[in-house]
């Protein structure tokens, strides 16, 4: 008995698939009738009870802003110094996307930088901070500013990903002047 060759096969598979291709119809038209939806539960250790519903719409993103922090000069590594700017809610995001600008209150006499550290509100980690100086796992973001006529700074847009629900906002200011400071926090998936 002769069996069929691998060569002939392959070619009419082919032909069909894109018969069926071009015969079905687009998924996700609008003109796709309403399918009813059945829910099967699973064994009974995981079983569904009750009503299965969402309300409104999941937000895919949001932003947190904390405008107008005051912060006067203090170097990054004087941690028990650093300014507090507050707590950064980021539970059920992943993504952070962080922007910061500030305005000097005067021409600064020495060029230095502005920033900000986000450091993870755990009880170890804010320990090591608080009691040794530590910064543990931060997000750390700042800007340049420079002595001369401009009083305005900003960074460009930079991503992280989270790692922890809770981040603590401290801030600083290597320049010779105060700088108010405004700091974006674009929380995504």
């Amino acid at each position: 008995m002769r069996r069929p060759s691998a060569a002939i096969g392959i070619p009419v598979a082919v032909t069909t698939a894109f018969l069926l291709i071009l015969g079905a119809p687009a998924r996700g038209a609008g003109d796709d009738p309403v399918r009813s939806v059945r829910v099967i539960n699973l064994p009974s250790v995981q079983r569904v009870t009750g009503t299965v519903s969402i309300d409104g719409t999941i937000p895919h993103s949001i932003l947190m802003t904390f405008r107008d922090l005051s912060v006067p000069p203090v170097e990054p590594t004087e941690t028990g110094r650093l300014i507090d700017g507050g707590i950064l809610q980021g539970d059920g995001f992943t993504g952070l996307v962080l922007s910061l600008s500030g305005r000097a209150g005067g021409r600064a006499l020495r060029s230095g930088s502005v920033g900000v550290r986000l450091i993870p509100d755990d009880d170890a980690i804010t320990k090591a901070f608080e009691e040794d100086g530590q910064v543990l796992f931060p997000l750390e973001l700042g800007a340049p500013l420079t002595q001369g006529a401009y009083r305005l700074t900003a960074t460009a847009q930079e991503r992280f990903t989270l790692g922890f629900p809770r981040y603590r906002v401290r801030l600083y200011n290597t320049t010779d002047k105060t700088v108010s400071v405004n700091l974006y926090a674009y929380l995504t998936h």
